[in-house]
């Protein structure tokens, strides 16, 4: 009978088309046979709450991979995906019905049903794994694609449903699945009592037997469906990824090769000849020298092994085994690039503007396009210049995003050189799942602004928020422009402050402060009254270090330690000289007590140095008196690492302190030197490989003296002329 031509049958003729969720080869075979059978009702397998959205599948706009996302209204956390690819054979389905204008639905358990239940129950065993090893195969995905997605004859529907029918006979039906397929057959009860002729059902193959059966009485199927849970549930579309098509969804499915299907799909002819073009040309963009020799004998070497193993074809074993011989050199880490880049792969699809959607969401879009901001799965790095309004928006955008907990961006170090408060440089990288992060954002606010400025001051409103915290927020709301939020900041920052009588704790909190007087006038903000609460805070941290300083066992003084150096560089950073001298001053009046641990004590020398408040000289008699006799050796230890630690540049250009330290060294006996040797370790650890090494070659070389260098008279003679010439003068 020629394709498509049928004599009318009575209604109710229901053809159950079993496929393979994600399968290429079924796809096409669900494709064909739709055209042979030419139903005017298809239903398939799916949320039947999500039938409002199955026009939007016509949408020119629309492009897989897409997914159903069902939340629960009010508590998104608790949600669902239904992904669908372009090679999925229930997208096809919908494509097919909406191309020609033919009833479409979907039949299975409504998500509002899905949700409530325990997501813990489902068919965990995999009743496909029998029939992949009764064909002797170890993996049921080397099965589908060895006899379904590259062979033939995957037009045998009914052959996949009697299989089904024979594995269904060996087990015990859980109750999710029950109540699926029950829901499943009252739905086809319904469109064979509307009056469809002729009836095309899409569904994976393990549900076929139970939908091309007689179906039997309605009542024995509302009997199972009764009483099972329900909540409010939103649907909508979002974008998907082929990566993300490897995770559970709504219905459990999921493959591991998400790129190879795709390319199945779309090139039917010269198959395995084209995807080892696509990884040469993988390869060569990574300059490897791979030709079109390699391309031919890895052909020829995927099609020998497929005879070999007595396959149809070539499939993604072989194609891969031979990847890896001829082209990759057996290199398993280039392996693993043509599996990231193409055996998986990354395309992240698209929905239409007109997608029901939250208003957050819908200003996110917008704001998105306006900055020119795509949302793209594969990371993209971007420099913003903060001189730029264009930047400083998309700064802005990002910074709040973050509060949101939307992490499409998250900051990053930059490749370009340069120094200044006016570069940012974020990492960006859209992840399907950010679409319930926005909905979860979006009871804050209708606005990425107004959400922010919601959520941010909603936490600071909070009783036991700490002062670190705070700052924090603070350094944020700043960062992303939160105007309307800065006064309860700060009124919530000044109390926080006023109760907090731990010294570290205002320690802790002054950089970020520092930070935000320093470089938050790049932004445009008035940050004028930060000056008021920052100078209270070093006034209180001033005042309490040194009764903080009493009684510190080592531990406790390396968190204090950190904590010092950690204002010391916020109080330079700010540069004003009445802060500097009131902490300078501090320090200054510390370094002479004899009860405080020596790393606290030695790094205050240190940083006094570093700014010019001591002398070299006078660093170097307080380092002789730390490292003289009277002291246990640990203790001095303890002193060296506080001022030395992190910053070996220092012994590398100061013999004396060389001199210094490489007597005392020397001089200990050999209990005391293993016992102080972790300590040393640890400071000298600190160092960078060439001021290690520099310092090493002074020792050796016995250069602590201060010995006249050696000069080069020839090299010297050399040098003079090349910069004579270089500034025009004679010699």
């Amino acid at each position: 009978m020629p394709r498509g031509h049928r004599v009318s049958p009575p209604a109710g003729d229901v053809r159950v088309f079993g496929i393979r969720h994600h399968g290429p080869g079924s796809a096409r075979s669900v494709r064909r046979a739709l055209d042979d059978f030419v139903p005017d009702a298809v239903l398939i397998e799916g949320p039947a709450d999500a039938d409002p959205l199955v026009a939007l599948t016509a949408s020119d706009t629309m492009e897989p991979p897409v997914a159903l996302l069902a939340y629960a209204t009010g508590e998104p956390r608790t949600a669902a995906f239904w992904p669908f690819a372009v090679f999925s054979p229930e997208w096809q389905a919908l494509s097919w019905a909406a191309g020609r204008g033919v009833d479409v639905r979907f039949c299975d358990l409504p998500a509002a049903n899905t949700l409530a239940a325990d997501r813990a129950e489902s068919q965990s065993e995999d009743p496909l794994a029998a029939l992949a090893a009764a064909a002797g195969y170890d993996d049921t995905e080397r099965w589908w694609d060895a006899v379904i997605e590259s062979g033939s004859g995957t037009d045998s529907f009914d052959a996949i449903t009697d299989a089904m029918s024979a594995l269904r006979d060996t087990v015990e039906l859980d109750e999710p699945t029950r109540r699926r397929e029950a829901y499943m057959r009252q739905t086809l009860r319904k469109v064979i009592k509307g009056g469809a002729a002729r009836i095309a059902v899409v569904c994976g193959a393990w549900h076929a037997p139970a939908l091309a059966a007689p179906l039997g009485p309605a009542t024995a199927d509302a009997r199972i469906l009764k009483g099972i849970p329900k909540i409010k549930t939103s649907l909508t579309w979002v974008p998907w990824t082929h990566s993300r098509l490897s995770t559970a969804s709504g219905y459990g499915a999921g493959i591991t090769s998400p790129g190879w299907y795709h390319h199945l799909f779309t090139a039917p002819d010269r198959t395995i000849t084209r995807w080892l073009t696509k990884v040469a040309r993988v390869l060569r963009d990574e300059d490897l020298p791979v030709s079109s020799p390699h391309v031919i004998e890895s052909v020829r070497l995927a099609d020998t092994l497929a005879a070999l193993r007595a396959r149809p074809l070539a499939g993604l074993s072989e194609v891969t085994e031979a990847t890896r011989a001829v082209m990759c050199d057996g290199d398993d880490v280039l392996l693993d690039l043509i599996t990231r880049r193409l055996v998986v792969g990354e395309a992240l699809g698209a929905v239409p503007d007109d997608t029901p959607t939250v208003p957050l969401d819908a200003d996110l879009r917008a704001r998105a396009k306006t900055l020119r901001l795509k949302q793209q799965a594969t990371e993209k790095t971007i420099d913003l210049d903060l001189r730029r309004d264009n930047d400083v928006a998309r700064s802005r955008l990002l910074h709040r995003l973050q509060i949101l907990g939307v992490d499409w961006g998250t900051p990053a170090d930059s490749d370009v050189r340069g120094t200044g408060t006016f570069r940012e440089t974020w990492s960006l990288t859209w992840q399907p799942e950010l679409a319930v992060s926005i909905i979860e954002a979006s009871l804050w606010g209708t606005t990425v602004e107004a959400a922010a400025t919601a959520k941010v001051c909603e936490e600071a409103a909070g009783g036991d928020v700490s002062l670190v915290r705070l700052t924090g927020l603070l350094e944020q709301a700043l960062l992303s422009d939160l105007r309307d939020a800065l006064a309860e900041l700060l009124r919530a920052l000044e109390t926080a402050a006023t109760l907090d009588h731990d010294v570290t704790h205002l320690m802790d909190a002054l950089p970020a402060l520092t930070r935000t007087l320093r470089y938050g006038d790049v932004r445009g903000t008035d940050i004028s009254s930060l000056t008021r609460v920052t100078d209270s805070l070093l006034v209180r941290i001033c005042a309490g270090l040194p009764a903080a300083m009493s009684g510190l066992d080592d531990d406790s003084a390396l968190d204090l330690r950190r904590a010092v150096d950690d204002v010391h560089a916020a109080v330079m950073l700010r540069d004003d000289d009445r802060a500097s001298a009131r902490w300078l001053g501090t320090l200054t009046g510390l370094v002479d007590r004899s009860d405080v641990n020596g790393l606290v004590i030695g790094r205050m020398v240190r940083l006094l140095r570093d700014a010019g408040t001591v002398s070299e000289t006078e660093a170097a008699t307080r380092l002789s008196r730390a490292l003289s006799v009277g002291a246990e050796p640990s203790a001095k230890a303890g002193w060296v690492d506080g001022f030395l630690g992190g910053g070996g540049l220092l012994l590398v250009h100061d013999r004396q302190l060389l001199r210094l330290l490489d007597g005392w060294v020397s001089g200990l006996r050999e209990q005391d030197f293993v016992d102080v040797l972790p300590l040393l370790r640890r400071t000298f650890g600190s160092f960078e490989t060439g001021e290690r090494r520099a310092i090493g070659q002074s020792v050796e070389g016995g250069s602590t003296a201060d010995a006249p260098a050696e000069v080069d008279a020839r090299r010297g003679t050399v040098s003079i002329r090349t910069v004579a010439d270089i500034l025009g003068v004679t010699s």
